[in-house]
């Protein structure tokens, strides 16, 4: 394995996070890295020498992560301790506050380890991903961090009723589609309903990536999964 360089993992005291209020289990947390963060995460993501050509575009880790990677795990444990009173860090499994307003529930933060299995992808501009729900061998608790293209992910109900143009364009109730902005170095943590009862996606065709009525640039966009 070649050598990583360190990643510093002191957090800000006013790193915030944001729940996002109609899919309960959904939280985001736009300032998780700094520039200077998410330069020595790719630093190392690029020694790992994954991407090196342009038809590799993923790469799965199962059990003993990289360095780095099992790094970063110990840290969004670490930042959702920092921002949560109600969790005691010296009595793991206790929690003192309402589980709902905690960014991930503490049956799953105090689980040894948080996460040990990792999916790294490689978008280059227009590239995305349709619709899903991650496979259900993983477990509950999922975590997104994302790096280098600012991109908007939307989130739909599963088995939401949707206009059926096979079917003559029946009518049916729209479908809520539920926008997430992820800036370079954010991070989602998904959980519960969120994980189980709403699909998401990142459509990186022209004109779908819009937030606030303006069209994203788009880059190259490295994103992290974390399962256990």
């Amino acid at each position: 394995m070649h050598e990583d360089r360190p990643t510093p993992t002191t957090f800000d005291q006013n790193t915030n996070w944001e729940q996002i209020k109609e899919i309960r289990g959904l939280w985001l947390c736009r300032d998780f890295l700094s520039p200077g963060q998410q330069s020595s995460l790719l630093f190392s993501i690029e020694n790992e020498g994954w991407f090196t050509e342009a038809s590799h575009n993923q790469a799965m880790r199962f059990g003993n992560l990289p360095a780095w990677a099992s790094e970063i795990s110990d840290s969004i444990r670490e930042l959702v301790l920092l921002n949560d009173p109600g969790l005691d860090p010296m009595n793991s499994g206790t929690y003192y506050g309402a589980e709902e307003e905690c960014a991930f529930p503490s049956d799953l933060l105090w689980r040894e380890p948080l996460f040990d299995q990792l999916i790294v992808n490689a978008y280059q501009p227009g590239e995305g991903i349709c619709a899903h729900v991650d496979l259900m061998r993983f477990e509950d608790g999922i975590a997104i961090v994302s790096l280098e293209s600012s991109c908007v992910m939307h989130f739909t109900k599963v088995g939401q009723p949707h206009c059926d143009a096979a079917n003559g364009g029946k009518s049916h109730p729209p479908t809520t589609r539920i926008p997430v902005y992820m800036t370079p170095g954010s991070l989602v943590l998904i959980s519960g309903e969120a994980r189980y009862s709403w699909k998401h996606e990142i459509n990186r065709k022209p004109g779908f990536q819009i937030w606030e009525g303006q069209e994203l640039n788009q880059r190259r966009r490295i994103s992290g999964l974390y399962f256990i």
